[in-house]
């Protein structure tokens, strides 16, 4: 039996493991500072983890959840947003995933969205059938761009 529900400060080592099983690009500072700042209360995002553990007490997933006031393809401007979504892979495919969901589902309706969204990367097929396995519809497929900008001062 797995449980889900809000990561307390006795997560964080678990969550911090998981996180950087997601987000392997980050290093372990950046995440464990991300991690700090939650549990101070400083950080904008996310607003909410669920974490879901099993009788044993081992964890096997977790999902960050915001509120945005844009989603590519929602109408509303009141989104809560997926922004983070991970189950170990031992536990894959035994419903862990679908627990998280149905959990963060009804978080968004606690805080009075109606809309919920997500994001995967292009490749990532597994995701991609994981989300519409759980009533998400593609909206769009795009590419994403950054430009760092230099101010004139630091120029010269």
């Amino acid at each position: 039996m797995t449980r889900i529900r809000p990561v307390t400060a006795a997560d964080a080592e678990a969550w911090l493991d998981m996180r950087r099983a997601l987000w392997p690009e980050g290093s372990e500072r950046e995440h464990r500072h991300e991690i700090t700042s939650f549990f101070a209360g400083t950080s904008r995002e996310p607003a909410a983890v669920l974490i879901a553990v099993e009788a044993t007490g081992r964890h096997v997933g977790f999902a960050e959840l915001s509120i945005r006031p844009y989603a590519e393809g929602c109408e509303s401007d009141r989104v809560a947003y997926l922004e983070g979504w991970y189950v170990i892979p031992d536990a894959r495919r035994r419903g862990v995933g679908r627990a998280l969901i149905r959990a963060a589902e009804q978080w968004a309706i606690e805080q009075e969205c109606g809309e919920f969204g997500s994001d995967a990367l292009l490749d990532n097929h597994v995701s991609d059938a994981a989300h519409r396995a759980l009533g998400f519809e593609e909206i769009a497929q795009l590419r994403c761009f950054k430009k760092t900008l230099v101010p004139q001062r630091e120029r010269a």
